[in-house]
């Protein structure tokens, strides 16, 4: 066999959606809408308005925000250079000037970042290759200089890097500062939903591209009100949604006069048993006591449970707070459990955290966390700004609501248009815009059908009814209607034909 023949057999690449990511299909797809237009609904009818922030934004944000030393910003993230021109120098004496020049503008500019090459260096080569090509009867004899240069020149990064976003609280407080909310009637509550990115190692119910519906308070007070009204919406979300199993926990981190002291506190308790700990548990005593009481490892839970617990030690102010919280949270009818360990590790993260549970989805059941961040707004450029706001995880929560019954959506159209013949067909198209503008689902076949095939189709299709009209049925301006369940038939008018499709839907909701 010829080698082109070979080539001719070969088949085209089979492509797949890369490991960690997935597409969502129909029917499953209209649970995804139905749960985000619960969100939709609920998070207004307490004042929220919904932001769009972009998907990428600058390294930096969330280095600043989630922790530069933290596994997502230092490993998980998904961060490339952002190169939003392109520098071409062409190695001729009079465009070198010229494209100098314009290198020196971008630095000035910010457009090149400070951490790049540095100016000075590409300056010295620049005078090196001017000098040589001074003396020199043709370019070529300075050939190796020029090349050296060029290369500086492509090594030039325009812009710095970004990174497709781990999470979402981070942008909506840089849109909070760049847009001058500040100025806005005090608290301004945004809401979001969207797909968010890590490169972690997929499981069950944890993808790389994965979704969350997320709520943010920014600004005025922070009133224990405002913690239980923040929590009351997403506990009214998840009824709404009727999620089985949902356990509510709260906790107390206090704030920057009394954690420091519980930490410390809680470093040397830990630095006592520290030959008793696994490894991430020891090298967390020096970089983050609060996370070892994050701790599964069966080995360290008798440990941890002896280790003096944060509500013990907060300042009045928040042992006040904290009790505030819990007085409003009973006032709403909220039910909740406390839970001493459930702590944040960012310096930001004060007083109120909670997180929420759900069934359905093994040890890692988490399907909300929130709590308040009185300093993030402040540690992104912003003005003191007190902060609250939580992060749903959408793929677990939609996960829960399937393994628990309650995921169900209805498919299949309410009405399938059986059409036989061509006066038929021009009613069945109006017929079928009249139905969707009453809101009805409707499939209408393209070409004609027999009847028999048309029924089977439409039950295929899961139809509640096959509309037959055939010239009779316009000739009469009498529809038949056939209940595809029992198979009955009734004969209508065109408007009585809507109306009685309207009150049988009615009946149905």
């Amino acid at each position: 066999m010829s080698e082109g023949a070979a080539k001719k057999e070969e088949k085209p690449r089979k492509f797949q959606a890369i490991r960690g990511t997935r597409d969502l299909l129909p029917p499953e797809t209209a649970l995804w809408n139905r749960v985000e237009q619960a969100a939709h609904e609920v998070f207004a009818t307490f004042g929220f308005g919904e932001i769009r922030p972009p998907i990428f934004e600058a390294t930096e944000l969330f280095a600043r925000s989630v922790g530069s030393e933290t596994d997502i910003v230092s490993k998980e993230m998904y961060t490339f250079v952002d190169r939003s021109e392109k520098l071409e120098p062409q190695p001729v004496i009079g465009s070198m000037d010229v494209f100098l020049q314009r290198v020196k503008q971008l630095y000035k500019s910010g457009e090149i970042p400070h951490d790049e090459i540095g100016l000075e260096l590409v300056e010295k080569q620049w005078e090196k290759v001017d000098d040589l090509l001074k003396g020199a009867s043709s370019i070529e004899s300075g050939a190796i200089e020029i090349y050296e240069l060029i290369m500086l020149f492509e090594a030039l990064r325009l812009g710095g890097d970004v990174s497709l976003r781990p999470e979402a609280t981070a942008s909506v407080c840089r849109a909070y500062i760049e847009h001058g909310m500040q100025s806005l009637p005090a608290p301004v509550k945004l809401y979001y939903m969207g797909p968010m990115f890590r490169r972690e190692r997929p499981q069950k119910g944890r993808y790389r591209q994965f979704y969350q519906i997320g709520a943010e308070v920014l600004g005025g007070s922070d009133a224990p009100a405002i913690d239980a009204e923040v929590i009351e919406m997403v506990m009214m979300f998840f009824d709404r949604l009727e999620l089985q199993g949902v356990q509510l926990d709260i906790n107390s981190i206090g704030d920057r006069n009394c954690r420091p002291k519980y930490i410390e506190l809680l470093r040397a308790e830990l630095l006592k048993v520290k030959d008793k700990l696994g490894p991430d548990s020891q090298r967390r005593i020096e970089t983050n006591p609060l996370r070892v009481l994050d701790s599964k490892l069966e080995s360290e839970q008798g440990i941890i449970a002896k280790l003096p617990r944060i509500a013990d030690h907060l300042c009045e102010e928040c042992a006040a707070h904290y009790a505030a919280v819990r007085h409003q949270l009973e006032m709403r009818g909220v039910i909740y459990r406390e839970n001493w360990r459930l702590v944040r590790g960012l310096d930001y993260y004060m007083r109120t955290t909670f997180e929420i549970t759900a069934q359905g989805l093994g040890s890692q059941n988490a399907v909300c966390g929130g709590g308040r961040y009185d300093g993030l707004v402040e540690l992104l450029g912003g003005p003191p700004t007190k902060g609250i706001g939580f992060a749903i995880g959408e793929d677990r929560l939609i996960l829960s609501l399937q393994e628990s019954g309650k995921g169900a959506v209805a498919i299949g159209r309410d009405v399938y248009i059986a059409w036989m013949g061509e006066r038929a067909h021009a009613t069945a198209i109006r017929a079928a815009k009249d139905l969707r503008k009453a809101g009805f689902s409707v499939e209408l076949p393209p070409v004609e059908q027999k009847f028999g095939k048309a029924l089977g189709q439409a039950d295929k299709l899961g139809a509640k009814y096959a509309l037959i009209l055939g010239d009779n049925e316009v000739s009469e301006g009498l529809w038949t209607l056939k209940t595809l369940a029992d198979g009955s038939q009734t004969k209508f008018t065109e408007p009585d034909l809507l109306e009685y499709l309207r009150k049988q839907k009615a009946l149905s909701s």
